[in-house]
């Protein structure tokens, strides 16, 4: 008879995506890389701690009992530089599941930030620092350690299902996840959208009262 392992798996991290792809990311705000995933791929309802600084990388899940963090720890230890340590905590705010000292150890391993659907505590720590960190919320009561949890399995943040070595970008206007062998194209897309924007910018500062983008919108509506 197989013995199962769901609850306990402790599967190996994905490599980290290359540093081009990941460069070439960093310029790239997420509302244009949202507009070329049909606006309807995102992370919804986590906030953003850090005052500033470009969250990109690839991810390391860990799905975890909420309000505990022993299995995070787990996923901390194959942290390379460029990972971004993505927690399912179930959404609950009823305890942290991470905080400064645990930042601290992610930062000194290279690790590009951490996403948290659930709780997070020392939030003067990542306001004052540009390490990126988002979570659905914080709390004061720190976490237990028993588990079970599970590492580099596929998980849900925020409405979205992210899979270990998904590409994970975050700004100020939020978070975009997308499969690494999409990124090229998607890249390739958001540049000629912000090159298209560009254009509607001149035309504005031109200063007609109507402008061909809007008549665009109101064409494909038989408005025109």
């Amino acid at each position: 008879m197989a013995t199962l392992t769901t609850g306990a798996r402790l599967l190996p991290a994905a490599p980290v995506a290359d540093a081009a792809l990941l460069q070439a990311l960093a310029g790239i705000v997420t509302p244009h890389l949202s507009d070329n995933l049909a606006r309807r791929e995102g992370i919804a309802g986590l906030h953003r701690y850090n005052r500033s600084g470009k969250l990109v990388g690839t991810a390391l899940t860990v799905k975890t009992r909420p309000g505990d963090n022993l299995m995070i720890y787990k996923a901390m230890m194959q942290v390379q530089p460029g990972h971004v340590l993505v927690v399912d905590a179930g959404g609950d705010l009823t305890n942290a599941v991470l905080g400064e000292i645990m930042k601290r150890y992610l930062q000194a391993h290279g690790c590009a930030g951490v996403v948290v659907d659930g709780a997070i505590r020392d939030v003067g720590a990542f306001e004052g620092d540009t390490f990126p960190c988002y979570a659905r919320g914080h709390i004061h009561r720190g976490p237990y350690k028993d588990g079970p949890g599970e590492v580099n399995v596929p998980v849900s943040i925020g409405g979205q299902v992210i899979h270990p070595g998904d590409i994970i970008v975050g700004d100020e206007d939020g978070l975009v996840s997308f499969a690494a062998d999409e990124a090229p194209a998607l890249i390739a897309a958001a540049r000629a959208h912000a090159e298209k924007e560009a254009r509607i910018m001149a035309e504005i500062d031109r200063g007609d009262r109507t402008q061909s983008w809007m008549q665009a919108a109101f064409a494909a509506k038989g408005l025109a």
